[in-house]
């Protein structure tokens, strides 16, 4: 993996740049729609491609518990998998086993599990989870790494922050000795750990630059602090973080979310927000959010938005998806996913031209004042 720092923005922290991986290139900053099983829900891999996705995230955890690694190994990786021949992140299931708190034990080597599926019991380590992802085949891999809760004591977030820098160096040490199952070299990131605390943050990314990852993620945060603080630890996180590795926000998240984070130096993002939000029925305009399932649009002969080009507002009226949702039909669904992941897209895709042109401030303040709540 190779990262290019092309453009830091005259207005801000906000900077574009190049990714390449042995699957093709990732123009920065870029938002990774979620495909937890390994599939972005309703869609197939050549919409996302139509709709300029360059990268999709897929589950460690949930991919180990099924179909299974191994399995996922002997079909020839997870690209050839679900038939998607552009980069991959997966992220090292460790969010996914420490919110199953009730199922979940951790001690200094890992942590003991339950599936959630059939209550079966399985341990990670920070060698397994690598070995997990080198079956998978990942084009970037995430070290385990342990998410804590908010709120919770400096003294907590403190023993967790020295565990998961434990960790991160045995996952690193391990990957640079482990061979490449699919033919290719994979990235390894780490992850910025240590809750809302400025102290534990520094520590924990310091530690990290000295062991040297190709990228680092900023973790643990959108677990309920409020937005403030979420701007405050990454706007102090990027301060720190190297200016020529690519960082990663985990799990944010709205659109207004995406460009406070762009407009602090942050390059990757995910979330299931345009996803999930789609298949409940709300979708992301020009104006702000729509309940496209609301009454006042039964009769309503607009797009979903009059200024989106995607294929479900080229050819579908407010009233048809309406009446698509009424009736429970699966398309509905789906074009409002596509719609929604074509928002997403396009809203990084105009934040990298904002950029390169020093507009970058003066655009986002003006796009989110266009943005407002619809019922």
């Amino acid at each position: 993996m190779i990262f290019t720092l092309e453009k830091t923005a005259n207005d801000s922290k906000a900077r574009t740049g190049l990714l390449k991986t042995a699957h093709g290139d990732v123009h920065t900053p870029i938002f990774m729609p979620v495909g937890t099983t390994g599939t972005v829900k309703t869609l197939t891999p050549e919409e996302l491609k139509q709709n300029d996705v360059e990268i999709i995230l897929g589950n460690t955890y949930h991919l180990f518990l099924r179909p299974g690694d191994q399995l996922i190994a002997d079909l020839g990786g997870l690209h050839k998998f679900m038939s998607w021949d552009k980069p991959i992140l997966t992220d090292s299931g460790g969010f996914q086993v420490f919110s199953l708190s009730e199922l979940r034990k951790i001690d200094e080597d890992g942590v003991t599990f339950r599936s959630h599926l059939d209550g079966s019991g399985h341990r990670f380590t920070p060698h397994k989870v690598i070995d997990i992802q080198q079956n998978i085949g990942a084009d970037i891999m995430m070290v385990l790494d342990e998410c804590t809760p908010y709120p919770c004591t400096y003294e907590y977030a403190e023993r967790s922050n020295q565990l998961t820098l434990k960790w991160a160096k045995q996952a690193r040490d391990y990957w640079t000795e482990n061979k490449s199952v699919h033919g290719y070299k994979q990235a390894l990131f780490a992850i910025v750990q240590g809750s809302i605390f400025n102290k534990l943050r520094e520590k924990s990314a310091l530690s990290l630059i000295d062991f040297d990852f190709p990228g680092y993620a900023i973790g643990g945060l959108a677990v309920g602090e409020p937005a403030e603080e979420r701007i405050r630890i990454t706007d102090f996180c990027t301060d720190i973080l190297p200016q020529s590795k690519p960082r990663y926000l985990m799990g944010v998240g709205t659109p207004e979310d995406i460009l406070d984070s762009i407009e602090k130096g942050v390059d990757l993002f995910d979330c299931v927000i345009p996803t999930r939000n789609a298949r409940n029925g709300t979708v992301y305009t020009s104006h702000g959010k729509m309940i496209i399932k609301a009454g006042r649009y039964s009769a309503d002969e607009n797009p979903v938005d009059n200024q989106c080009d995607c294929y479900a507002c080229k050819n579908f009226s407010r009233a048809y998806i309406r009446h698509l949702f009424n009736a429970n039909e699966i398309l509905g669904l789906k074009l409002a996913t596509l719609h929604n992941i074509h928002f997403f897209l396009q809203l990084v895709k105009e934040a990298r031209k904002q950029i390169q042109s020093d507009r970058f401030l003066i655009w986002k303040n003006e796009t989110i004042k266009n943005w407002k709540i619809e019922n």
